[in-house]
C-alpha cells in the first residue's frame, strides 16, 4: 500500500482536486437551477408550476447513469441533427451539466420547503409596507430561508460528491476513474480500492460534522 501511495499518491490526489472542482461546481450552478425552478413551484403562475414539477419529476426519475450518457453522448448527436455538426462535449462539461441538472432537482425541493417554512406573515407583512414581491422574496423570506436550508444543502454537497463517481463511466478523470487505471497497472485491487475509499470517507466524514456544527448553531440561534 505504501508503494502505491509513493507511487500514484499524487495522482490521487490530484483526481480528488477534480472531483471537488466538479462537484463544487456542479453544485453552484444547481443552487441557481434549484432556486429558479424552486420559485417556479411556490409562484402563483400554473403554467410555471407546471414546469417546475415536470422538471423535478422527469430528473429524479432518470438514474444519474442514464442521465449522464444523454448528456454527453445524445446532446451532440440532437445538436448534429439540427445541423449544429461541430458540437461536442469535453468530460468536464457534461459532467458538471449532468450533476447540475441531477443536483438541481433536489435543491429545487430544498429550496421550496425552506420558503414554505417561513411564516407567510413574513411575506404580508413586506408586501404591506409596499415591496414588491420579488423584493419581498429577495430580501425577506429568502435570507430567513437559508438558515433552515443549510445544513441539507451541505448533505447534499455530500450526496452529489459521491455522485462525481458514476461520471467515470464518461472518462472524467475523477477518484475513481484513476483508481481503476491504477488498480489496472498495479493488479492490487483491495489496497487502491482501500485508499480510494479512505479518500473519500476523511472528505465526507470532515463535511458531515461542518454540517452538524452547522445544524447545532442554528438550533442555538447562532446564526
Amino acid at each position: 500500500m505504501l508503494k502505491i501511495i509513493r507511487v500514484y499518491g499524487l495522482m490521487l490526489l490530484k483526481s480528488m482536486g477534480n472531483t471537488l472542482l466538479l462537484c463544487a461546481l456542479s453544485l453552484l450552478a444547481a443552487m441557481i437551477i434549484g432556486l429558479v425552478v424552486a420559485l417556479f413551484n411556490v409562484g402563483k403562475k400554473r403554467i410555471l408550476n407546471l414546469f417546475g414539477t415536470v422538471f423535478v419529476d422527469a430528473i429524479r426519475g432518470v438514474p444519474l447513469i442514464v442521465l449522464a450518457y444523454f448528456v454527453y453522448f445524445g446532446i451532440p448527436q440532437a445538436a448534429k441533427m439540427l445541423g449544429f455538426s461541430g458540437l461536442r462535449l469535453s468530460a468536464l462539461s457534461a459532467g458538471i451539466i449532468t450533476l447540475s441538472m441531477n443536483c438541481g432537482a433536489y435543491m429545487a425541493e430544498i429550496i421550496r420547503a425552506g420558503i414554505e417554512s417561513v411564516d407567510k406573515g413574513q411575506m404580508e407583512a413586506s408586501r404591506s409596507l409596499g415591496l414588491s414581491y420579488g423584493k419581498s422574496m429577495r430580501l425577506v423570506v429568502i435570507p430567513q430561508a437559508i438558515k433552515t436550508m443549510i445544513p441539507s444543502i451541505i448533505n447534499q454537497f455530500i450526496i452529489t460528491l459521491k455522485d462525481t463517481s458514476i461520471l467515470s463511466v464518461i472518462g472524467f478523470p475523477e477518484l475513481v476513474n484513476t483508481g481503476k487505471n491504477v488498480a489496472g497497472n498495479t493488479f492490487l485491487n483491495l489496497q487502491v480500492w482501500a485508499i480510494v475509499g479512505v479518500m473519500y470517507m476523511v472528505v465526507i466524514i470532515t463535511l458531515s460534522k461542518v454540517a452538524k456544527k452547522l445544524e447545532r448553531r442554528l438550533k442555538r440561534g447562532e446564526l
